[in-house]
């Protein structure tokens, strides 16, 4: 079954796999508490923002691909953490709480992503018996994992399915990684482009967005009900040294308002990944990739107004990226690793 999930990604692009009954179920609340969320007033829905973390409502526009605004309408899901939490009160950048309209949307998304999360660390011990790396080769990165959501809706565009500028609901782009999980209603408008042999694309180095927007090779993924539908992200590409590509994506505008979740299964903010064993062949960066740096940098390149990215750079917040306790696989709990600076020389921290 491994080494089909690797076979399907490398042909296809992408894979599906069947909800279970009980999925079906929690998704099927998820989809309700969505629906009901965007249906709030624009001044209610503007209100869920936090200023440390992304999490919370981005409005139709706000979200920049390839210097274009998006017209997706998103509330984002990231790690929810009280502003006790040590790493909330250190300043950690992209740490906060997570701004929730009501206990219903809270418990909705909360119970979907944590289904998810066990099918994420099921299809991460697959793809590690597929690629024959030793097991816990990439489920060790995801310890703490900073897995999110994107709460998606997509406004109706009438005589269109993705066509033109008008159809276009999020611009060509790869994610950012090790795999997405993303389930849509009836309403079909996801693309994705299968990988051709002459192309060579690392977003880890250089943004992938807006390439091969307006080409004729984009596959239409028709809507089925009960499935997810799987891709691999960056950070699988550059482990695998791209023998698993992250897969290229866009959505287009239908004829019906479409909606949409899009789940992030990730390493923790502080992993540090490397090729696999096997896949190394001198990929760059040869110190590996830090994910909590990039994953920072994705959102401070697609929300540069957002209070969340003013703030980050008013307080410095981006410069801890290079800590060690930001930067730490170790056992030990948070707290105990921000007191461990202590002793660290300030030299060393940088």
């Amino acid at each position: 079954m491994g080494r089909a999930l690797i076979d399907a990604w490398r042909r296809d692009g992408i894979l599906q796999i069947a909800m279970a009954p009980r999925q079906q179920e929690v998704y099927e609340r998820a989809q309700e508490a969505s629906r009901e969320f965007f249906a709030k007033p624009p001044a209610l829905k503007a209100a869920c923002v936090d200023s440390q973390s992304y999490a919370g409502y981005i409005a139709s526009g706000e979200e920049i691909t390839d210097g274009v605004a998006d017209y997706s309408e998103i509330f984002t899901v990231t790690k929810d953490l009280p502003l006790d939490d040590p790493r909330v009160v250190n300043k950690w950048p992209c740490h906060g709480p997570c701004p929730w309209p009501d206990h219903g949307m809270r418990n909705s998304m909360k119970q979907y992503m944590e289904y998810l999360g066990e099918s994420g660390e099921k299809l991460l011990r697959l793809t590690e018996y597929g690629l024959g790396v030793p097991e816990g080769s990439l489920t060790r990165l995801t310890q703490d994992g900073w897995h999110h959501l994107r709460v998606l809706r997509f406004p109706q565009r009438n005589k269109t399915n993705g066509k033109g500028k008008d159809g276009r609901g999020i611009g060509s782009h790869t994610d950012y990684g090790l795999l997405v999980i993303a389930a849509q209603d009836d309403i079909g408008g996801l693309f994705v482009r299968p990988q051709y042999d002459h192309e060579k694309f690392a977003n880890w180095q250089k943004s992938s967005a807006g390439l091969h927007e307006d080409d004729d090779r984009w596959v239409y993924v028709p809507p089925q009900p009960g499935v997810f539908t799987v891709f691999p992200g960056d950070i699988m590409q550059y482990m695998t040294n791209s023998y698993l590509p992250s897969t290229p994506h866009k959505v287009g505008l239908n004829r019906r308002e479409r909606y949409a979740f899009a789940y992030f299964h990730e390493p923790s903010f502080q992993a540090v990944a490397r090729p696999l064993p096997g896949y190394e062949a001198g990929q760059k960066p040869h110190e590996g990739i830090h994910y909590g740096t990039h994953f920072t940098n994705m959102f401070l390149r697609n929300y540069p107004e957002r209070i969340t990215t003013q703030r980050m750079l008013a307080e410095d917040r981006y410069q801890k990226l290079a800590e060690p306790a930001l930067r730490t696989m170790r056992s030990e709990s948070v707290s105990e690793a921000i007191n461990s600076q202590a002793s660290v020389p300030m030299g060393a921290r940088l």
